[in-house]
């Protein structure tokens, strides 16, 4: 959005609009090594850089699939998740939020738009709860740094809390709290230079259509630098925090058994949390400075469902009495899933 002054309405947008914040987080980070700690820069920048490439095969097969879902316009296949019975588009809807390519501020348009034909609360509820926590590319970043079962683990996590939000909603539909969900005017601007998707059937072979080889360039070079930016700044905040964090800090606070480290790492996810791409890495040395892998999969979970953008999308549409429905599912659901990950990690230990 342009930002413009009173004095000059044809200016164009200030410095500061212009910056890129994770570019500029990640230079910022260099700039305190190279002042205050000159001898670790050099073992920072070769950790960062090995670890990016140590992803590039994940970074560059979740780019392409995001590509070609766009361009051949598999979203519009979501649409038909929120059609048939309240129960059935329940199950749907959490299916296609664990699956769907969609970032959280894109969810507002489609969101206000399923509403505004009828689709019932219980069913936007459960896509909500499940599209911030998993999407293809996620999942490849995910098993490249925290392996195959985590990954699948929250993957199952992220459809079963969308399925009890969802359940719960439609169970409780004429109490006060979801009687007249939304707002008068609700905003459905998107953040991220939100595209309208293409409608009709998807088109497998999308690379005969020009507009669609576009969208699948685009979307591929806007995917790519998204990544690359936000694993930087990720993989230097890690190579940071293993440097400079006590593992026993870690251990004595996040580590260890019973509910107390996972409830601690519910509480933390969301102020903690970047997006769920910087998030990756942040857990992958949390986990090796001690936090428990019940502690790790609760802090992902919360954090995913109640960062900033994830809940602006929700925020936007509904009235404040939904929004905190939402809060307390995905903090329930977080716990939850943290309890379900730690004695299956106890178990195969």
């Amino acid at each position: 959005m342009a930002d413009t002054t009173h004095s000059h309405p044809s200016a164009g947008p200030s410095l500061w609009k212009r910056i890129d914040k994770a570019w500029l987080a990640s230079g910022v980070l260099i700039l305190l090594l190279v002042i205050f700690d000159t001898a670790q820069t050099g073992p920072t920048l070769r950790f960062a850089i090995e670890a990016l490439l140590g992803t590039a095969p994940m970074i560059a097969f979740a780019v392409l699939s995001i590509g070609y879902l766009k361009a051949s316009g598999a979203e519009t296949m979501i649409s038909r998740a929120f059609t048939g019975r309240e129960a059935t588009m329940i199950v749907m809807a959490a299916l296609a939020g664990g699956l769907s390519p969609f970032c959280s501020c894109q969810v507002i348009p489609f969101i206000a738009a399923m509403l505004a034909l009828g689709v019932p609360l219980s069913a936007v509820m459960a896509f909500w709860l499940a599209s911030p926590l998993m999407d293809p590319p996620m999942f490849f970043i995910t098993a490249g740094t925290l392996g195959f079962d985590f990954a699948l683990a929250k993957t199952l996590a992220a459809v079963t809390i969308g399925l009890a939000g969802g359940a719960l909603t439609m169970l409780a539909k004429t109490s006060p709290v979801f009687a007249d969900p939304l707002r008068e005017r609700p905003q459905v601007g998107g953040c991220c230079g939100v595209k309208k998707p293409f409608e009709g059937k998807p088109v497998w072979k999308f690379w005969g259509e020009a507009d669609r080889r576009a969208t699948f360039r685009d979307a591929t070079v806007e995917n790519t630098v998204f990544l690359l930016k936000w694993l930087t700044l990720a993989y230097l905040l890690e190579s940071v925090m293993i440097t400079y964090v006590p593992a026993e800090m870690i251990a004595g606070v996040v580590g260890g058994t019973g509910i107390g480290p996972i409830l601690l790492g519910a509480l933390v996810g969301a102020p903690a949390y970047l997006n769920g791409y910087t998030a990756v890495p942040l857990v992958d040395a949390l986990l090796t400075q001690g936090m428990s892998h019940g502690a790790a999969m609760s802090f992902i979970i919360a954090g995913g469902m109640t960062c900033i953008p994830a809940a602006v999308a929700v925020w936007a549409l509904v009235k404040p009495r939904v929004f905190a429905a939402y809060v307390g599912f995905a903090f329930a659901g977080a716990v939850l899933g943290g309890l379900g990950w730690g004695l299956f990690s106890t178990l195969i230990a």
